[in-house]
């Protein structure tokens, strides 16, 4: 550039001054850039398109202090290439955070990006005269254009497409880039509408860009990796609100920007763009700002309504967050977030009563403490006697006014409590929450405590149930082991009156060699069933195999050896190849037990009969004695009932037994009994064929 053709009067420039400052901007942010740069692809496209942007606008200042050809094909070439890096950056994380249509997205995205680019680049480079309103070329200004728009709809999907918990890292970032694009539509939309660009907005165009540096820059710092996974009412008056204020706030600033445009001289129209867009940067900013809603929610609160919440709302959305936690969250944190959330509180913790006091349990932004509070210390009697919700600073200024109690130290030591809100079931203070500080500055008046006192009441229900409920869980642990005692000791019972049995005909019949072999199966068959109960024992539960065929005639005829050693009163009539599926063991203590039934109902006078037979699709083991007999009643609410017993010590566990098992095999008990006249009890299993046997057979003995 020849320093001659600089004019005398080039600071009146307003595109020197404009240029000048982005260039500034641009190399001290590409400097923090580069410094902390640690790798990676998109930190190296948003670093590449910061370093043109220092060229581009070099070279625009050039341009603006002495046009020429040179300077301005190189600032229109730098120009091309950091607006195609912004995007491309913009591309990819989208397509990064895009799953199921990543690659087809992100291939129409790069499309969509190579075309304008090479139009633009290739379409001849404007002369300087383009600066002034004149006849321009339509394809520079519709690509430059078609670049901007593609730009505005990247960052709106970015943001759009974002998780609402990493909102708050986008934000910065979306707004840095869509913003000058917005301005570059308007310039290029202008320039097509007219046929040539307007002096006024691309001089405004170098401050435009250097007003996004520090939102690109708190971009930079909330995301040193870039890494994103980018997976009517009180509201409406809220709304309308927002709508109005910002309604105001732009119509201040386009007065403002009339008033310096028609009496800043040569300055005006580029200083009106400059604050118009300035001005449209902060409100978006400020719009997407969590803490701005929430102080518009207290300003609504405050001066529309007589009551600052909308109870309807507020607990519909109290219940859903105690509810929505599940798996993914515990019960614990999911009640710290949702009495935070009532209050704009940033996190809290949650103590709940364990040995040998209340201790944290949960929390969420908030340090560990590992301090136990007493149960019989002054916070949690103070809040079991009054229910009150403790604002932790006034009792550090005002103890009276909080209940003239002290903090604990553990509680006084941490700066940022806030609230103690208190958890109770009926006056039992199952623990309590302390919340942190809020997002905005907030009174706790009477209506802010009768919320939360309620709210905590809530979630105290909430973890009570949960805790009745692993309660239950565990009882109905003790309940199966109960059971299978229960069990045990009957199986015990019936082995033990076995034994009786045996001793009291030993004294008879112990030179008898018949006896004494019935004598020796006996003894076999008490220890193998005590085996089997201590294997149960220590497993825990009752080892079951598949069943298979079974001969219950055969099995009958074991039972008669077992069961009836040196008694005469047993008869058995069984037709052979009676089979069915089950367990030969329990089936055998299914026929035992009502062959011992028997006997006890009979005395010393006992006849009990059993048979083995087929009837219909049925294999029938019946089980008859002459004893006292039972009532129909008994039988239908009694018989099968567990722990319930027509014998004076009877457990009535045996039958309960039999008949579940009996119905896990198919089959069916049925009980023929009258006072007086006997009990006649039939097993009914499905029948299987034997081998060689006709394939439709009834056969009774």
């Amino acid at each position: 550039m020849d320093p001659t053709s600089i004019p005398a009067d080039w600071y009146l420039n307003p595109a020197v001054w404009s240029y000048g400052f982005a260039t500034l901007g641009f190399a001290a942010f590409a400097v923090q850039l580069s410094v902390g740069w640690k790798g990676g692809g998109r930190a190296l496209l948003l670093l590449a398109s910061v370093t043109l942007s220092v060229f581009w606008a070099c070279t625009t200042v050039a341009f603006a202090l002495a046009p020429s050809w040179s300077s301005w094909r190189l600032s229109h070439a730098f120009d091309t290439l950091r607006l195609a890096c912004a995007v491309s950056f913009l591309a990819v994380i989208l397509l990064h955070s895009r799953r199921a249509e990543s690659a087809q997205r992100g291939l129409l995205v790069f499309a969509l990006i190579l075309v304008p680019t090479v139009l633009v680049m290739l379409s001849g480079m404007p002369p300087p005269a383009m600066l002034v309103e004149g006849k321009a070329s339509t394809v520079i200004f519709g690509s430059h254009l078609a670049l901007a728009l593609l730009g505005v709809v990247l960052a709106e999907q970015v943001y759009r497409h974002s998780p609402s918990t990493l909102r708050w890292n986008l934000r910065p970032l979306c707004i840095g880039l869509a913003g000058p694009f917005v301005l570059d539509v308007v310039i290029y939309s202008d320039a097509l509408l007219f046929r040539g660009l307007d002096p006024h907005l691309w001089a405004a165009r170098g401050f435009a860009y250097a007003l996004a540096i520090p939102l690109l820059g708190v971009a930079a710092q909330r995301n040193r990796d870039w890494t994103f996974d980018v997976t009517l009412s009180r509201g409406v008056i809220a709304g309308s609100t927002a709508v109005l204020a910002a309604g105001i706030y732009l119509l201040v600033v386009a007065g403002s920007g009339y008033y310096v445009r028609y009496f800043g001289g040569t300055w005006g129209k580029t200083l009106q763009t400059v604050i118009l867009f300035g001005a449209f940067l902060f409100l978006a900013f400020v719009t997407v700002s969590a803490t701005f809603r929430a102080k518009l929610r207290v300003l609504v609160a405050k001066n529309f309504f007589s009551y600052r919440y909308d109870y309807r709302e507020e607990w519909l959305k109290f219940t859903r967050t105690l509810t929505e936690g599940g798996e993914s969250q515990p019960m614990e944190e999911t009640c710290v977030r949702a009495l935070a959330d009532l209050v704009e509180s940033t996190g809290g913790g949650l103590w709940l009563r364990r040995e040998p006091g209340y201790v944290q349990v949960a929390r969420i932004n908030q340090p560990q403490v590992d301090a136990v509070e007493s149960a019989d210390g002054a916070l949690p009697l103070f809040l079991r006697r009054t229910g009150w919700v403790i604002e932790v600073p006034m009792a550090r200024l005002d103890p009276s006014s909080q209940g003239s109690f002290g903090l604990p130290l553990w509680l006084d030591s941490m700066s940022n409590a806030w609230l103690v809100v208190p958890l109770l079931v009926g006056d039992e203070l199952l623990g309590f929450v302390v919340l942190e500080s809020p997002r905005v500055r907030m009174e706790v008046n009477w209506e802010v405590r009768d919320l939360l006192k309620t709210a905590g009441r809530q979630a105290a229900s909430y973890l009570a149930m949960q805790r009745a409920t692993e309660a239950l869980l565990e009882a109905r642990k003790f309940d199966a082991f109960n059971r299978m005692s229960a069990f045990v000791v009957h199986d015990l019972k019936n082995l033990v009156a076995q034994m009786q049995l045996m001793l009291r005909n030993a004294h008879r019949h112990a030179g008898n060699p018949e006896f004494q072999r019935d004598m020796l199966t006996t003894v076999e068959h008490v220890v193998g069933r005590m085996n089997q109960l201590m294997q149960q024992l220590r497993s825990g539960e009752t080892p079951v195999e598949n069943p298979r065929p079974v001969d219950l005639s055969t099995l009958v005829r074991r039972v008669q050896s077992v069961r009836a050693a040196g008694r005469a009163g047993l008869r058995i009539e069984a037709v052979p190849d009676v089979l069915a599926n089950g367990h030969e063991d329990r089936l055998e203590r299914v026929i035992g037990h009502l062959v011992q039934n028997g006997f006890d109902a009979g005395g010393e006078r006992a006849q009990v009969t059993v048979r083995v037979f087929r009837r219909g699709g049925d294999a029938v083991v019946e089980v008859a004695d002459n004893g006292a007999g039972m009532t129909p009643e008994f039988i239908r609410d009694h018989m099968f009932k567990p722990f319930q017993s027509s014998k004076a010590g009877g457990m009535g566990i045996g039958a309960y037994e039999s008949q579940q098992y009996v119905a896990s095999l198919g089959g069916r008990i049925e009980v023929d009994s009258q006072p007086g006249a006997g009990t006649r009890v039939r097993v009914l299993l499905p029948a299987l064929r034997a081998a060689g046997a006709p394939a439709a057979t009834e056969q009774t003995a």
